[in-house]
């Protein structure tokens, strides 16, 4: 009797895991080398870390949704602070789980002048450790990556008004600037 209960115990973790997507993956933490990723930009183009191995530095910015406020507030002040952005020579995203077309409209009705990365299957968002709980969107954390592919910090208190001056900051601040 023991057996035939242990058995629908494991049966049901069985069936919890795959229901879930599968095992939950640890959340990336600085050191860490970045997960690799594909991503279409909204400017059409795909874009991976692994192109910038050995060249420059990445910042991926996630933000939960593309039309809403905070991710408005923050894509601007991406592109109000590009003057202090571009110098620096470094590879710099905003990343959400919209779709491309959705992320592409975002970029175009904002003037943007850098590219928005779309995951719409959640697959590098799971990598990362953003996608929040209920798996509908990611939380708004941003991780700066060397050019050897390291994590050299995740900043989780975006100030989204002030996140291209932020983002200047720590940039310099990391020394990730590129020659």
């Amino acid at each position: 009797m023991s057996r035939s209960i242990g058995r629908g115990v494991f049966g049901f973790v069985v069936l919890g895991i795959a229901l879930a997507g599968g095992p939950a993956k640890a959340e990336v933490k600085v050191g860490d080398k970045a997960p690799d990723f594909t991503m279409k930009g909204s400017d059409g183009k795909t874009y991976k870390l692994s192109d910038f191995k050995g060249k420059k530095a990445v910042i991926v910015a996630w933000f939960p949704k593309a039309f809403t406020g905070g991710c408005t507030a923050e894509c601007k002040s991406l592109k109000a602070n590009g003057e202090k952005l571009k110098p620096l020579n470094v590879a710099y995203f905003t990343a959400s789980v919209d779709t491309p077309e959705q992320n592409a409209k975002f970029a175009e009705s904002l003037g943007l002048d850098y590219p928005i990365l779309s995951d719409p299957d959640k697959t590098v968002a799971k990598e990362y450790g953003v996608l929040r709980p209920d798996g509908g969107v990611t939380n708004r954390w941003t991780f700066y990556i060397d050019k050897d592919g390291i994590v050299k910090e995740i900043d989780k208190t975006i100030k989204t008004g002030q996140a291209g001056e932020d983002m200047a900051k720590k940039i310099k601040d990391l020394k990730l600037e590129g020659e």
